[in-house]
Parts: structure tokens; C-alpha cells; sequence
């Protein structure tokens, strides 16, 4: 089965040019091209697309998107484990905007009351800001490494600016899928490109104010308890694309410090 651009552009919301540009930059490459240069996309090439506007919500460029989908599995059976990933993320988002939404309306229920008997509610208790929290592991950093931690990471996270924080994410992404890539190739993590990655891995772990590898720490028990979180915390070894990536980065670590 097969649609033209201009189905997929409909049904997608954006425009015929747009799909254009990805297949100029090689993100996304039409099945095949007619003799009457219209641009055909089978379900590959959706599926493809589909993993490109997943990347773009979350905050990532299209060079580091590009990067992100070269380095992945495009079987189906990766691909089917990679949006597997995303749906994750996605559920995850769909609570917080389900919260959000709870307190929006717990906000204008609270204003229309005060309108209406003229006593004033208490917002606060209303919880008017569930779901808008960016701080959603303030409490699980606080009791890990202490609140002076949190609070450094925060300010230096606040300073970098839209900007700064978009160029951090698609460096953390490049990281992430670098990791991803090498443990699918079966690296040993012994090897040379493993402990490249380590150690651009460490390198990424000293830069963020607040942690004790910026700090001065222990941190080679600091980097070898993360690994080890990687493997046992779903949210994490959901960035190396499973438990079995997440191993290899820690095992790969544990090396890096032997």
C-alpha cells in the first residue's frame, strides 16, 4: 500500500515542502518516485516518519534526529522495540498532561466559586500546578545526593537558556544513541569503542553542576551507581534501548574504573 505525499502531508498536518526537505536531507526518503515525479510512501517509509515527529516532540534537531535513526535498528523488529520506547514516553506525557488539565480545571472551578460566593479559595490546596512541574525528580535527587545538588543542577539547568538546554539534549541524545548503536553491534565492553563511549559518558556526568562528579566526589562510586540504576530502572535503560543496552553501559563503565 502506498499514499502520495500529498495524502501523507494531509494526514501528518504539515506540508508537501516540508517532506520534501526531509527526503533532501535523507531523513525521510519517498518509496519510490513516479514517472510523473509525484513522491509514493509505503508503510516503511510511514513508520519512519512517524519515529522522525516522535523525536521532534521531544526536543531534538533534525541533524540529531538524523543521527538517532542511523544509529537504531530499522528492522522491524527494532523498529517495533524502538516505539516501543516512545509509547513509554508518551504515556508518561499523557499523565502529566492529564494532570494538567485536572488542575486547570480545579483552577477555573476555583475562580468561578470565588465569583460566585465571594470567599477566596486557596489555590495551593487546589494543587493548581500538578502536572507543570519540570522538577519531577526533585524529591528523588534530594534524597540520592542532597539538596545542595538538586539546587546547583537547577540554577546551572535554568541559566542555559532554551538554547543551551535544546544544544544539551541533542548532545545527550548523540550520547545515548551511541550507546544504543554499539550495544546492538554486540561490542565487547572492553573495546575500544566502548571505552570511548565511557568515556565521553564520564566526561557528559562532570559537566552538570551539582553532582559529585562535578563536585569532587567519589566519582568513580558515583558513575558505577548510575550504571547500575541504568539496568534496574526502566526510565533509564529505556535511553539505551533496554535492559540489555543499559548492561552494556554499565558493564562498560565498570571497566572504564577497574
Amino acid at each position: 500500500m502506498e499514499y502520495t505525499i500529498h495524502d501523507v502531508a494531509r494526514a501528518v498536518g504539515t506540508t508537501s515542502r516540508t517532506l520534501r526537505h526531509y527526503d533532501s536531507i535523507g531523513l525521510v526518503s519517498p518509496s519510490r518516485v513516479g514517472h510523473n515525479g509525484y513522491r509514493y510512501y509505503d508503510n516503511a517509509a510511514l513508520v519512519r516518519l512517524q519515529r522522525v515527529l516522535l523525536l521532534r516532540q521531544l526536543g531534538l534537531g533534525l541533524d540529531a534526529i538524523g543521527d538517532v535513526l542511523d544509529a537504531q535498528d530499522d528492522t522491524s523488529a527494532g523498529e517495533a522495540r524502538i516505539l516501543a520506547d516512545h509509547l513509554a514516553v508518551l504515556r508518561g506525557e499523557g499523565r502529566r498532561i492529564t494532570d494538567q488539565i485536572g488542575a486547570v480545571e480545579r483552577t477555573i472551578a476555583a475562580l468561578e466559586g470565588a465569583a460566585a460566593d465571594g470567599t477566596e479559595r486557596d489555590l495551593m490546596a487546589e494543587k493548581v500546578f500538578e502536572g507543570f512541574d519540570h522538577t519531577q525528580y526533585r524529591d528523588e535527587v534530594e534524597e540520592r545526593w542532597g539538596k545542595d545538588a538538586y539546587a546547583k543542577s537547577d540554577s546551572w539547568w535554568r541559566g542555559l537558556g532554551s538554547e543551551g538546554q535544546q544544544g544539551w539534549r541533542e548532545r545527550v541524545a548523540r550520547l545515548s544513541a551511541d550507546w544504543t548503536a554499539a550495544a546492538e553491534r554486540g561490542e565487547d565492553p572492553s573495546s575500544l569503542a566502548a571505552q570511548e563511549l565511557a568515556a565521553r559518558h564520564v566526561e557528559w556526568l562532570r559537566s552538570v553542576p551539582g553532582t559529585p562528579a562535578h563536585e569532587g566526589g567519589d566519582l568513580r562510586g558515583y558513575v558505577l551507581g548510575l550504571g547500575e540504576m541504568y539496568v534496574a530502572d526502566e526510565r533509564f535503560a529505556a535511553n539505551y534501548g533496554g535492559v540489555d543496552g543499559a548492561t552494556f553501559v554499565r558493564d562498560a563503565l565498570r571497566v572504564y574504573f577497574a
